[in-house]
């Protein structure tokens, strides 16, 4: 629609223009719950807002984006909703140093996860509703001002069907029947406004603490699934985690929690994995547990639980005043999430994630062509969409990590202190939150900032070691290439073998700057079987190895004792196979050999991700069949060797069922669905069961009517995913027809379907099968991406770019949309972009390989 893509100028001005008051928000949702009603389904919707204008009788505009608009009220004038509201913005002309504006509009239920949505449990046809805002989607839901610095209290009053519970932000402070009003909110953004509504299993629990002043603060914990789902619900550990984040920050950020309650609802058809909405945390309902799951799914939830919480003082309290500095508050939240995580709760390994999991992402996009500093420049709404990336999440939490060890912990605490107490209920920039680490580390971080926060790309460290005659170290240099150097603190470790044991014995910690820095501290040690740079991860780079090292890793990675130092390592190899200095055959030859020693869940899990992706992608074709079937032969080999019913045994069978290539490995599949095979303490419980399901389907070796059938079995929202994805995968070309009907020509689909459908569309086993697609996307994607909203497309964009179609011709198909389509919107021309850049990745790496043969 015109002006749905709020710029920044635009949001300027509008800030030097406006500040809001207040909003009184009305929302009838009973239409939610009718069982026959016109399409699109709509909700009442009623906005008074109160605000100023620092200049009367200039001209403004409010955001709405809705089917229609019945009334537009400007300070008791009635406008002509034809004329001010054109499907995106309420023009308001004339304004008054103080004003008031009412809309009534109709606007829409959401299929997208954006707005509010709305969703139907097939298993026992409750309605369930929720909104999802970041970064401008509270427009579709009420009239507002959709920028993050016009802060304001709200009241929300919602009509809902009476056998509903609501929730908002804020606590309930009446109920008349199905309408439920709420306590006014402290000033806030529009995009963290929220409301729960429906049937929903709620659970309740307590929070005190006595404060330094000797008060008692109580806040109430609630959390809620749908009402199927309830018999999975396992509250006791979220208010677990919940209460020990609490404890945590409140040590440590002396700011009481300011938002009053503290709901967490776990909802259906979520596009992301949780949302800050203060007091009325929203989840994507995955992270309760439908089956048997490993303690890196328990992690991850705990890490999501306490990133959200997080927010609750980074970027509910205090928020960014434009998208640029996003990173003030997810840099944050990541970094205080793991920091939390590790220091108060079970997790203690959760740095080792971090530097396995969070940094992997970070890396890849810092080396594509849409990189971008931390702190970013965000043109409009769609370039801020495509922000919520690596680097503003996991490379902005690991720069952190480094500022506090280069700032000093108490001093970086303090600061942030300051920066609540200073800023509460406020905006800031980047330049706000320098200034108080300055005043209380006492050193000038303006060179930091250029270096780390101001610039873009990630920096390779390398070591260089000197011997003398008799082994022992006369010179180690550490290298540093990049666009940028930057000042790193790091440590590099020695290693060496003692008896099976791979185990550090020496350890410097350094600032490398500059182009060649030396490791004074480590001369005169005795030569190491293997030199770790970033040893305990304590800077945010690329590593690489001396022959010696590598030489170590590919024949005793395994023995590395310390689990971080493994995890690094780990990383590393995956990062020189994608940058084309390791054969894809090689990295898999490393997991075949040291896979099944790897201790940490989580390293494992994304050691498997990485097998696959190198074997898909990075091998060369004429490999591929080879390597296949040397990957699901360990698979089953490690499957067969863990032990009965632990939590390793489950994660080697979703590999084997995932690199299941062979007749005898569908056989075995077959035979663990119907029970004619059994593998000792291996439970194959509903989740499992669809994991083995599908590689069936993709094959060819299940049909239509078995993939019905297990939908019989779980009849439910989940399992209705499952069934989209199996009867998309399977190898047929009417299928795939249908299913890029139903996801590029359709809205029919909601969200989580239409994931589902292009999960199951593209097979690494059907190449052939789809390369008829490739020239369909490139005639689409313009269309779609104008069409359907910023999500969809998204997802359509990234999820059907033809990447198995990994030849030259490809790359050409790219660079001719991408040359002939120079006014395409930004956003879209991003994504192709990085998907081209990906797949020329691919090409080299396969160049590489190729040399193996």
């Amino acid at each position: 629609m015109p002006g749905e893509n709020l710029s920044r100028d635009e949001a300027d001005e509008r800030a030097a223009l406006l500040s809001v008051d207040g909003y009184e928000v009305f929302l009838d949702v009973r239409s939610a719950a009718e069982e026959q009603a016109p399409e699109p389904r709509t909700f009442r919707s009623v906005t008074t807002i109160r605000f100023r204008a620092a200049e009367p009788g200039s001209a403004s505009f409010a955001d709405l984006i809705a089917p229609s608009v019945t009334a537009v009220t400007l300070n008791g004038e009635e406008l002509d909703p034809a004329v001010v509201f054109d499907g995106s913005r309420v023009a308001l002309p004339a304004l008054r140093a103080e004003n008031v504006l009412v809309v009534d509009a109709q606007c829409a239920y959401s299929r997208t996860g954006e707005g509010l949505h709305r969703f139907v449990d097939p298993e026992d046809g409750e309605v369930y509703l929720y909104t999802q805002y970041e970064p401008a989607d509270a427009r579709r839901v009420f009239a507002n001002f959709e920028q993050p610095d016009l802060k304001a209290p709200y009241r929300f009053e919602v009509t809902a069907p009476e056998d509903w519970t609501v929730w908002s932000n804020e606590a309930v402070a009446s109920r008349d029947g199905g309408t439920w009003r709420f306590v006014e909110t402290k000033p806030i953004s529009t995009y963290i406004t929220a409301v729960v509504a429906g049937p929903y299993h709620h659970e309740s629990d307590l929070y005190t603490r006595v404060l330094p002043d000797g008060s008692t603060l109580e806040i109430p914990l609630g959390a809620m699934c749908r009402k199927s789902l309830a018999k999975h619900f396992d509250a006791d550990d979220i208010f677990l985690v919940t209460k020990q984040g609490l404890d945590f920050f409140h040590e440590h950020f002396d700011y009481p929690y300011p938002f009053g309650k503290y709901d967490q609802a776990f909802v259906p058809e979520y596009n992301l994995g949780a949302m800050e909405n203060p007091g009325c945390v929203t989840f994507r309902e995955e992270f309760v547990f439908r089956g048997k799951v490993t303690q890196a799914s328990y992690e991850r939830r705990a890490n999501v639980i306490l990133h959200e919480m997080a927010h609750m003082w980074f970027g509910d309290l205090v928020t960014m005043r434009w998208w640029d500095d996003l990173w003030l508050k997810e840099s944050f939240a990541d970094f205080m999430g793991s920091l939390s995580m590790v220091e108060a709760t079970r997790f203690r390994n959760g740095w080792v994630t971090f530097a396995n999991n969070r940094k992997a992402w970070a890396y890849r996009a810092d080396q594509l062509p849409s990189t971008h500093p931390i702190t970013a420049d965000i043109r409009d709404l769609e370039d801020a969409k495509l922000n919520f990336d690596g680097i503003t999440y996991a490379k902005g939490a690991s720069v952190l990590k480094q500022l506090v060890a280069y700032a000093g912990r108490d001093a970086f605490l303090e600061g942030v202190r300051r920066y609540f107490k200073r800023h509460a209920y406020g905006n800031t920039q980047l330049g706000d939150l320098l200034s108080v680490l300055e005043e209380t580390s006492g050193r000038d971080l303006a060179a930091w900032s250029r270096s780390w926060l101001e610039t873009a790309g990630v920096n390779t460290l390398t070591p260089v070691a000197v011997y003398d005659a008799e082994g022992r170290i006369t010179e180690l240099a550490v290298l540093q290439k990049g666009d940028e150097l930057r000042p790193h603190r790091v440590a590099v470790g020695l290693y060496r073998l003692e008896g099976s044991d791979l185990v550090r014995y020496a350890r410097a910690e350094v600032d490398v700057v500059g182009a060649r820095t030396v490791v004074a501290e480590l001369a005169g040690a005795e030569r190491p079987t293997l030199v770790l740079v970033n040893d305990d991860d304590l800077t945010y780079c690329k590593i690489r190895f001396d022959e010696v090292s590598l030489d170590t890793l590919r024949s005793h990675l395994g023995a590395i004792t310390d689990p971080l130092a493994r995890a690094l390592c780990w990383s590393a190899l995956w990062s020189m196979t994608r940058d084309a200095l390791m054969p894809a055959r090689d990295f898999v030859a490393v997991v075949m050999d040291f896979a099944g020693r790897e201790s940490d869940m989580g390293v494992l899990q994304m050691v498997h991700a990485w097998a696959r992706t190198a074997l898909v992608h990075y091998a060369a074709p004429s490999w591929r069949e080879e390597g296949g079937r040397l990957l699901s032969a360990c698979a089953l080999r490690e499957l067969r060797l863990t032990e009965p019913g632990s939590e390793h045994q489950l994660t080697w069978a979703r590999f084997f069922a995932a690199t299941a290539t062979t007749h005898a490995d569908f056989q075995l599949l077959q035979g663990l669905l119907d029970g004619s095979a059994r593998i000792d303490g291996l439970d194959v419980d509903q989740e499992l069961r669809w994991a083995l399901l599908e590689p069936l389907a993709a094959h060819g070796v299940t049909d239509e009517a078995a993939i019905g059938a297990e939908l019989a079995r779980d009849d439910t929202a989940s399992g209705k995913r499952h069934q989209v994805r199996c009867l998309a995968a399977r190898p047929s070309a009417a299928v795939k027809d249908q299913a890029w009907a139903q996801v590029v020509e359709s809205d029919a689909l909601s969200n989580a379907l239409v994931a589902a459908t292009i999960s199951g569309f593209a097979q690494a086993s059907q190449r052939e099968l789809i390369a008829p697609y490739t020239r369909k996307y490139f005639d689409s994607i313009e269309r779609v991406w104008a069409e359907r909203s910023i999500q969809i497309g998204m997802d359509v964009v990234q999820g059907l770019f033809p990447g198995l179609q990994d030849d030259q011709a490809t790359l050409d198909a790219a660079d001719g949309w991408l040359a002939s389509h120079p006014d395409a919107a930004p956003a879209l021309r991003r994504l192709v972009i990085e998907e081209r850049d990906d797949l020329a990745r691919v090409l080299r790496a396969q160049q590489r390989d190729a040399v193996r043969d």
